[in-house]
């Protein structure tokens, strides 16, 4: 059958086309689905490393205010040369000292609202509230304050990331470095 006759008795030859192509597409998925899930390997936990929720474990902050804050250690450590990845848990109606670090530091929000400033002095009203998602960048040598305003109904939890060791440098080191507001 010539085309002209195929297109005169009613044929769509794009609809063909597609029909033939899909067709030909549907046989071969079985087969590569088969040898795809036969060759794959397991996962090799010498260089894939997981560490499940139930398996970070929370630590207060040292000389803190008791239920102001807590960090868990994910990689690396804020004394150890090199990058480093920790969780932070600010608690409601409590915040840092203006302060500064030698080196950038990049934070997530992973949940709750962390409210942040930068400057050296100390205003929790001219903070600005960073949602679940909201990224911050903190520039090193720039003085800067965060926290969770009394008001919050939970904890923030900041995935924070850097360089490391950390020099925290406190904007004024007589007066404590965290308020409760």
């Amino acid at each position: 059958m010539c085309a002209s006759s195929f297109l005169a008795e009613g044929h769509d030859v794009v609809a063909t086309r597609r029909t033939l192509l899909l067709a030909a597409l549907a046989a071969g998925l079985p087969l590569a689905a088969s040898s795809t899930t036969a060759q794959a390997s397991k996962l090799d936990p010498a260089q894939t490393m997981i560490t499940f929720p139930d398996a970070i474990k929370f630590v207060p902050w040292s000389g803190a205010p008791p239920h102001s804050g807590e960090m868990a250690t994910l990689y690396g450590g804020l004394d150890t040369p090199g990058p480093y990845l920790v969780l932070m848990k600010w608690y409601p109606g409590y915040m840092s000292a203006p302060h500064s670090y030698a080196s950038d530091r990049l934070s997530l929000v992973l949940s709750g609202t962390w409210w942040v400033n930068s400057g050296a002095d100390f205003d929790p009203n001219q903070t600005v509230p960073v949602p679940a998602g909201g990224f911050v960048r903190r520039v090193a040598h720039t003085p800067h304050y965060d926290g969770v305003k009394r008001d919050a109904k939970e904890p923030a939890v900041i995935a924070l990331f850097g360089i490391a060791p950390v020099d925290l440098t406190l904007v004024d080191p007589s007066k404590p470095g965290w308020r409760q507001v």
